[in-house]
């Protein structure tokens, strides 16, 4: 494969996947990005080195309402290598995008096979790019990839699924920071809402971000898949996380209590558990809403410490 032919794609050929990533994020914050104009939007490019991705400022032609103009403009503008080649454009080298499709807010785009030449570390950097490019628009929260028709898959061959700009977390400003790729078992509920689910979730996120906190997010934030639903209400915050002697004290704002999703009391609260006591320091878990540690979750008296339920595990 050409155009993408360097040190770092010579180390991953020898297996050897770096465990940090030294990525630069420019300007933009966690969530949906937001555009600076009505017109004007944020491209992401990976960075010369392959160790980061960068974002351009770029004006759109065409109109944000127009969504098939504005998604079929920007393709062409991630296709498109610089001259001086500060940065690489995340479609390019033998990879082509050989259609789309846009469908009640979620975005599928479809590649030719040579997408699984690439390292797994210039792989979720394009990723990386490509879905905080397009989710700036209006008309797109989910980005999926496929190649040739079929869902991509991780190097567990587990489908990854829809992709929204928080699966790829880092802080606001221009600053270097450290990253990390990290692979996440999860546990969200069966389709009745009465077993646990688990679902496989590879994450770069940004190292001040405790793993503990960036688990129990990524459960708030749903499953993305159609095998699993979400268990918790996704406008539930985490006030303070932390963990000593292998317990895990983690205190939720009020909206935590709010349920609107059709899951059993035992499912929402062990969708958490299990999720936490997959990390290697966590043993149990102890909640709190508001630092009150006894309350009432739908109609389930918390109080205590938690530990892991197979039983539930579909």
């Amino acid at each position: 494969m050409t155009g993408r032919i360097n040190v770092k794609n010579l180390i991953l050929r020898f297996g050897f996947i770096p465990a940090l990533l030294m990525v630069l994020f420019m300007g933009a914050g966690c969530g949906k990005n937001t555009a600076t104009s009505d017109k004007t939007i944020k491209v992401y490019y990976v960075n010369a080195s392959e160790t980061g991705i960068i974002s351009q400022d770029y004006e759109l032609t065409s109109s944000m309402d127009d969504s098939d103009a504005a998604i079929t403009e920007l393709i062409s503008v991630l296709k498109e290598m610089p001259d001086r080649m500060q940065y690489e454009a995340p479609i390019s080298g033998g990879i082509e995008l050989i259609g789309y499709s846009l469908h009640d807010k979620l975005l599928t785009l479809n590649f030719n096979p040579n997408y699984l030449e690439l390292g797994r570390t210039i792989e979720i950097l394009d990723r990386a790019a490509i879905v905080r490019t397009f989710t700036q628009l209006d008309s797109i929260e989910y980005v999926s990839f496929q190649i040739e028709g079929t869902p991509i898959t991780d190097h567990y061959g587990n489908v990854i699924g829809n992709m929204s700009a928080d699966t790829f977390i880092y802080n606001a400003g221009n600053e270097i920071n450290t990253y990390e790729k990290v692979e996440l078992k999860l546990f969200f509920a069966s389709s009745d809402g009465t077993k646990l689910v688990p679902v496989y979730r590879s994450v770069v996120y940004n190292s001040n971000i405790s793993m503990e906190k960036l688990a129990v997010e990524q459960v708030i934030s749903g499953p993305n898949t159609d095998i699993a639903f979400p268990t918790l209400s996704k406008d539930a915050k985490v006030k303070s996380i932390n963990v000593k002697d292998g317990v895990c004290y983690i205190d939720f704002d009020s909206a935590f209590l709010y349920q609107p999703n059709s899951v059993s009391a035992e499912v929402a609260i062990y969708s958490v558990v299990n999720t936490l006591t997959e990390l290697p320091n966590i043993n149990k878990v102890v909640f709190s809403v508001n630092g009150e540690s006894a309350f009432t979750y739908m109609d389930y008296l918390i109080n205590g410490s938690y530990e892991r339920n197979l039983d539930l595990i579909d």
